[in-house]
């Protein structure tokens, strides 16, 4: 198998065929769509928006996961021997670890210092976004159990004929890393931080299943955001305009910029997301006076509210709570929506409803050292996170028994 887009080569047992592909758009919006996951429409299992073909193509398309910002299309289309479409894995060749959010920093200093080559690298994984979904998306038609084990031996396969140190899929599902662990790769879990709606009907009922304090403290909190005549709107749709894009990137790059440096999202990726994604997206904006001055950006799946990025141009007590968690809750038992997932890291949420998660990838390491040094390291993170977690849920706001 070379990198060229459309080279073509069995890689599993059963007879399929893998084709690398450099872009979203050559497979087609019909043929992605059919996979699990991917479309409304479709879709056997609730609807993820970032394993869209909008969302992966527009990635692509802005210039933000390209070849040039370190993100190399290198998209798994698997086939059976007859060419029918069976899945698909989202992939990249990267040349650093930023826009990960599981860092890997350290394996590649420490494969570098001993004389090895750590980059290139495979990147199984939804550029720039820490929210667990399908990444071994199975066709609606194919066996879903036998196509993910077929896309997990791919991967490997393609790891070592083009001869990258290594291959990672991150945020996947459970039971896709039991798949990938059958198959070779190193399971790690990191903690993250989810509400889950309850059935509740209004945020007083979430309130209800808090501790006094706590409550009270939250109500405290939510009234102080709101000070100095702030007020908050929540944009969907069409009630997005190119205006509120504008406000809002200029939030993006100046609470991004002071954060890490070179935010990862430009202005035209905001633009296209509003143009065919708008009703996958929750905008809330707070204005005080006649202007915005800080915003979240939120997107809706079918039964997961998934928060994304924040920004502010002034700062106010509580706002980044108010704007970012609280009004995700108030939005998700609004529109019955089971969990909102909040991001990555941030134990303050915990004293916000959110209560800690373990989240999942996997790694296929291909030198034998390293991967037995990884392995021996995962063993113990392993320990350690569990642990953590462990202490946290013991540590909710909400009242016991």
């Amino acid at each position: 198998m070379t990198n060229d887009s459309g080279a073509t080569a069995d890689v599993a047992d059963g007879g399929y065929a893998v084709r690398v592909l450099s872009g979203i758009g050559e497979f087609g919006r019909d043929a992605w769509e059919q996979l699990d996951g991917a479309s409304k429409k479709t879709s056997n299992t609730p609807y993820n928006p970032f394993v869209s073909f909008d969302f992966l193509n527009i990635l692509e398309e802005s210039g933000c996961a390209v070849r040039k910002t370190g993100w190399h299309g290198h998209h798994l289309r698997l086939e059976s021997a007859d060419g029918a479409f069976l899945g698909a894995l989202p992939c990249y060749a990267k040349s650093h670890s930023q826009g990960e959010y599981v860092f890997d920093h350290g394996w590649g200093d420490a494969f570098e210092r001993a004389g090895g080559r750590y980059y290139p690298k495979l990147q199984a994984s939804v550029p720039f976004t820490p929210a667990t979904g399908p990444r071994l998306l199975t066709s609606v038609n194919a066996d879903p159990a036998r196509t993910r084990a077929a896309l997990a031996t791919a991967l490997r396969s393609v790891a070592e004929r083009v001869g990258v140190s290594s291959a990672h899929v991150t945020f996947a599902p459970p039971d896709e890393v039991d798949c990938l662990e059958q198959t070779g790769f190193l399971r790690r879990i990191d903690q993250q931080f989810h509400f889950f709606n309850e059935g509740f009907e209004s945020y007083d009922d979430f309130l209800a299943t808090l501790a006094s304090r706590k409550r009270k403290a939250l109500k405290r909190e939510r009234r102080e955001a709101l000070g100095d005549d702030i007020s908050i709107e929540r944009l969907t749709g069409r009630d997005i305009t190119e205006a509120h894009w504008d406000d809002f990137f200029a939030f993006y790059m100046d609470t991004g910029g002071r954060k890490w440096g070179r935010p990862y999202l430009n202005r035209q990726f905001f633009s296209l997301i509003g143009e065919r994604m708008a009703d996958d997206v929750l905008l809330v904006m707070a204005r005080r006076g006649r202007r915005y001055i800080a915003g979240a950006i939120n997107f809706i799946g079918s039964d997961t509210l998934f928060g994304r990025n924040w920004g502010c141009i002034e700062d106010h007590p509580f706002l980044h709570f108010e704007v970012c968690y609280h009004q995700a809750i108030d939005f998700a038992i609004e529109r019955k929506l089971k969990i909102v997932e909040a991001g990555a890291q941030g134990e303050h949420k915990l004293a916000r409803g959110y209560r800690p998660v373990t989240t999942q990838s996997a790694h296929y390491i291909v030198h034998p050292g390293l991967r037995r040094a990884i392995a021996d390291y995962l063993q113990r993170e392993r320990q350690e996170v569990a642990e953590i977690g462990g202490y946290l849920d013991e540590h909710t706001p909400f009242r016991r028994g």
